[in-house]
């Protein structure tokens, strides 16, 4: 669906089989940005780039329009499907430093970082061409720019990207939706993440990977609810933990998702990850306290 004058987005569902019996209904939403030429924004998982492909034949534009994509971190619904996208485009792959080595060698994310059905949603590993830092501008021609944002917490090279001629924000996964899983690596870097992100004025419209697309005043409550989500995580992990230091992290995990609302079936090593990573800053009860 087109969204801005020169944005479109695409809602691609997937599933995440979480056992031999279960499988977990997600999405993913990846963006097109409508210039001179085409900047594509994630991949989703394997397979996307059919629905992508399609998409842009359907609106009288072709693949092989796409001149860059970016990557906002190396996560598997983001990067599925860049090797299929790359090589029918030939479009440059960037991403942030943090990010290079997992899309380069996906069998070194998986070592380091198994999800489940990893290998499902992944087709392979591409080359990144470009690095991003904070503070780049990409040129897209037709007088548009994507400025690249820093935002590290849900993985340490994540980026957001803000279109400003449309008022528009690219949030990735740093923007996390309150009740919905929690998945971080440093809550604290996540905080002051969505806090710069807060501190841009001009957005119109937040366009996250894992929410529908958001407007108006709408945004600011989102960005205050998932800074109030963190904290709330950050209170009821340390709340369970106490001083106890031996509490195995799947059953601290389990403990937190049920005081939390969220079903006992998404515990997972992840989850559970997240959690140790309050635990490492127990002793800070306020983390929005600046």
């Amino acid at each position: 669906m087109q969204v801005t004058k020169h944005i479109h987005a695409l809602k691609i569902p997937f599933q995440v089989r979480v056992s031999p019996d279960l499988a977990v209904d997600r999405f993913v939403y990846v963006y097109l940005i409508y210039g001179e030429d085409i900047c594509l924004i994630d991949t989703g998982v394997a397979s996307s780039e059919i629905p992508i492909f399609d998409y842009l034949r359907t609106t009288g534009r072709s693949p092989g329009e796409i001149s860059i994509t970016v990557l906002t971190h190396s996560h598997p619904d983001h990067i599925g499907a860049v090797q299929a996208i790359k090589r029918t485009s030939g479009c440059m792959v960037a991403a942030h430093s943090g990010e290079k080595s997992w899309i380069e060698d996906v069998e070194l994310q998986y070592r380091e970082r198994s999800v489940p059905g990893f290998h499902s949603l992944v087709a392979g590993s591409v080359e990144v061409d470009r690095i991003l830092e904070d503070g780049d501008l990409l040129d897209l021609g037709d007088d548009l720019s994507l400025e690249v944002i820093h935002t590290p917490g849900h993985s340490k090279g994540s980026i957001s990207l803000f279109l400003r001629e449309d008022g528009a924000l690219f949030a990735g996964d740093a923007v996390p939706i309150a009740g919905d899983i929690p998945i971080y690596e440093d809550v604290l870097a996540s905080v002051r993440s969505i806090k710069k992100l807060k501190e841009i004025d001009e957005i119109n419209i937040l366009l996250s990977s894992w929410d529908d697309p958001r407007e108006g005043k709408r945004v600011s409550l989102l960005i205050d609810e998932a800074l109030g989500y963190l904290q709330r995580i950050h209170e009821t992990v340390t709340g369970l933990a106490g001083d106890d230091f031996s509490l195995e992290p799947m059953d601290l995990c389990r403990q937190v998702l049920g005081k939390l609302g969220l079903p006992e079936f998404v515990a997972n090593p992840l989850v559970a990850k997240s959690f140790q990573a309050n635990l490492k800053i127990r002793d800070q009860q306020d983390l929005l306290k600046d």
